[in-house]
């Protein structure tokens, strides 16, 4: 039976060596809460590091042995992969660059190394738990390169990938050296989920730009299966805050903070001490609330805890004394024998105090300069049970798009931070109660538990929607099938594409015309009076009527802008426009300008960039670029950007080889069809076929037909097949 894996860097566990023993400390954290109810479950396993570096492998059978009874599996970490790996690249390196802090980037080879190994590591413990046709889901920033080194071991596995941390736009990524190979890494998911859709849309972006593949509605093609990315906004464990807040215990606890801070406006400030915080700027903003409305002045107390991280790296080092003299500066210079500004804090709370502490605050004031979601300002929303509070909220927090009733400000706009506080500290109880209500509303609709179930549910769903376009080769059995039922057929119609499925890929189109083994073939065809033969194909209706004319063959030109039945004249299909034309040719003209090898060909009602004889990876990047400008340009004038094997097609909205197949099909009585293509173009025809066709992609990437074949010459010794039944 098949089990559900997770893995994150850290386990929902802390492993902790003490005078009497190891001893095992239990997470809080939201991710934990959540993925609870599916780890513990069945055969179920989590895997991630638990939180020691160990020396003594007596020590980590131990650990292996006591996890193993918590679903749990240990990665175990060097003291050198800890350093390079978690406090180095991960750190030092992605951190700040996802947060758009790229001064601080560290770039480095031996963390890139480590960052490689470890993520190994990490797929070798995989290995050792998993099975094919398992679940898996990778969680984090720490482990990008996990996915596809799974979907190596395991072709077959569902792989979800979920980011806690923004994405950055294409601009700081591209910075990266590694960049295309962390994509990749992370192509090999199925899911790849983000907070917000402003981290799916740089992901497309990235995907894009840096790898060249197509991305459309949320969906990355890579040729062989759908990748779906989206948005899913992480909830919190509403009803366990909720609870907290409401307990006997809680009341007790609120008494000697009621009794300490009698008579003030609590400001709650509760960040991780990290330069993406925006504590400084903070301080400052309400050192300028006091200086600017000295009414406040022993009225307001700022409640500000930070919880230590990394302090003895440098820049966090000095990120720590620039708060400390900060809040040492406002406090001496403001306050009084019976009152002090800030109540500042540099350690862990447990649980209970934080919810105390959400409780008995007025004002909640979380301004990251960037952050992934923040699950701080949820858990206060969350505790206000008289539903009276205000939260300020940084734009540049994922929880932002979900709590817009909160006072909404720039992290950079001192001034708004300062007029923010200032409105909070005077706002009405039935406003507070008013936002407080929605907000709650919306979290308490998406919570934590929502959040695992709407991503499972869509990793489920792209697996089904993968497993429809995959497509079998066609076995010797499937191959007898077809004959046989093309024998028993007295009305048939063979639809095939020209390029890539007739006759292979030249580097001058106009090479490619039919040798004489490809005319014997179509004519034997042709010759079968049960038989309708019918060329489909992107090519214009000059070039297939100088190569195929002399043939009974019926033949379909530019995608279905153009039709001619047998030796019957040529008609068009729809009544279109090629007016267009001035606006788009002049961008693609520029490209062959930029691009060495490249040049337009110009059909009726489409025009065609061709960029075979380009250096290929200068060409894969001037596709790109085009693509972009086209698909821009395309969405005003009624206009479809077609990607083909080295060629970008614009065309009308309107014509496609479905459209064109279906009417051929309508004209036609028929009792056998036969389709065979080899790009997406041909997707629209395989698509409109019924469910008793023969459809065949040439091949080996996915496809809505239901058979592939190699090459044009496999087509060809079907087709030559063909013409050996009666």
């Amino acid at each position: 039976m098949s089990k559900t894996i997770i893995i994150s860097n850290r386990l929902p566990i802390k492993v902790q060596r003490k005078e009497e023993g190891l001893a095992y400390e239990t997470s809080e954290g939201g991710l934990a809460t959540g993925l609870g109810s599916i780890y513990k479950e069945g055969d179920n396993v989590w895997i991630g590091w638990p939180g020691l570096f160990f020396e003594d492998e007596a020590e980590e059978q131990e650990v292996t042995q006591s996890l193993k009874s918590q679903s749990m599996y240990p990665v175990f970490l060097t003291e050198s992969e800890i350093k390079e790996f978690y406090e180095g690249f991960s750190n030092e390196t992605l951190w700040p660059s996802f947060h758009y802090f790229s001064q601080y980037t560290v770039y480095d080879d031996v963390y890139w190394e480590a960052y490689q190994n470890v993520n190994r590591k990490f797929c070798q413990a995989v290995m050792e738990v998993a099975a094919p046709g398992d679940t898996i889901w990778v969680h984090d920033y720490q482990l990008l390169l996990l996915p596809a080194y799974i979907r190596e071991a395991f072709p077959e596995s569902s792989i979800g990938f979920f980011q806690h941390i923004p994405f950055p736009s294409f601009e700081v990524f591209r910075m990266l050296p590694w960049r295309e190979k962390l994509l990749k890494g992370m192509l090999g998911a199925d899911l790849i989920g983000f907070h917000t859709y402003d981290d799916v849309r740089h992901f497309l972006s990235s995907v894009s730009r840096i790898i060249g593949m197509n991305t459309t509605q949320g969906l990355i093609d890579n040729g062989y299966r759908q990748i779906m990315v989206d948005a899913f906004p992480m909830g919190i464990d509403y009803e366990k805050y909720a609870q907290l807040a409401a307990s006997e215990e809680m009341k007790e606890k609120l008494i000697p903070y009621n009794e300490a801070l009698s008579g003030q406006k609590v400001i709650l400030s509760i960040d991780r001490l990290d330069y993406s915080k925006g504590i400084p700027a903070r301080l400052q903003a309400f050192e300028l609330l006091l200086q600017e409305y000295p009414e406040f002045r022993e009225k307001v107390t700022l409640f500000m805890l930070v919880v230590p991280s990394r302090d003895q790296v440098e820049k966090y080092k000095q990120l720590k004394e620039t708060i400390d003299e900060l809040v040492g500066r406002i406090n001496s210079s403001y306050r009084t024998i019976s009152w002090n500004p800030i109540q500042y804090f540099y350690r862990s709370f447990p649980i209970e105090e934080l919810s105390a502490l959400y409780t008995v605050a007025d004002i909640a004031l979380i301004t990251p300069m960037r952050d992934g979601m923040n699950l701080v300002c949820k858990e206060f929303v969350a505790s206000k049970l008289d539903q009276k509070g205000v939260l300020i909220l940084s734009e540049m927090a994922g929880a932002a798009k979900e709590l817009s009733d909160a006072l909404i400000i720039n992290p950079n706009d001192l001034g708004q931070m300062v007029q923010a506080m200032r409105e909070a500290m005077t706002m009405p109880e039935a406003d507070q109660q008013t936002r407080m209500q929605h907000m709650q509303e919306i979290l308490k609709r998406y919570d934590i538990h929502q959040w695992v179930s709407i991503f499972m549910n869509r990793l489920e769903y792209i697996k089904i929607k993968q497993l429809t376009l995959a497509t079998e080769y066609l076995s010797k059995e499937e191959r007898q099938a077809l004959l046989q039922s093309y024998q028993k057929a007295q009305q048939r119609i063979l639809f095939l594409d020209y390029d890539g499925t007739l006759t292979g890929f030249v580097q001058n189109p106009k090479h490619a015309f039919p040798d004489e083994e490809l005319l014997r073939v179509l004519d034997h065809l042709t010759q079968e009076p049960k038989n309708r033969v019918v060329v489909i194909s992107g090519r214009d209706r000059h070039t297939l009527e100088e190569w195929l004319g002399h043939l009974p063959v019926d033949i379909i030109a530019e995608h279905g802008v153009w039709m001619r039945q047998q030796t019957h004249d040529w008609h068009m299909m729809h009544h279109i426009t090629n007016d267009w034309k001035t606006e788009v040719r002049p961008i693609m003209e520029m490209h062959v300008s930029r691009t060495p090898g490249s040049f337009i060909e110009e059909k009726d009602y489409s025009l065609v960039w061709h960029y075979r004889k380009v250096d290929s990876s200068l060409g894969e990047l001037r596709a790109r670029e085009l693509s972009n400008h086209l698909q821009f340009m395309a969405a005003n004038i009624n206009l479809q950007v077609m990607e083909g094997d080295k060629v970008l097609e614009v065309k009308n909205v309107e014509v496609n080889k479905g459209l064109a197949t279906l009417r051929w099909l309508e004209l036609h009585p028929h009792d056998f069809l036969l389709a065979i293509g080899d790009d997406r173009t041909d997707e629209d025809m395989f698509k409109i076929m019924p469910d008793d066709a023969y459809t065949i992609k040439v091949g080996s990437q996915r496809s809505l037909a239901k058979y592939n074949l190699d090459n044009h010459q496999e087509v060809r010794k079907l087709l030559q097949d063909l013409c050996e039944e009666k």
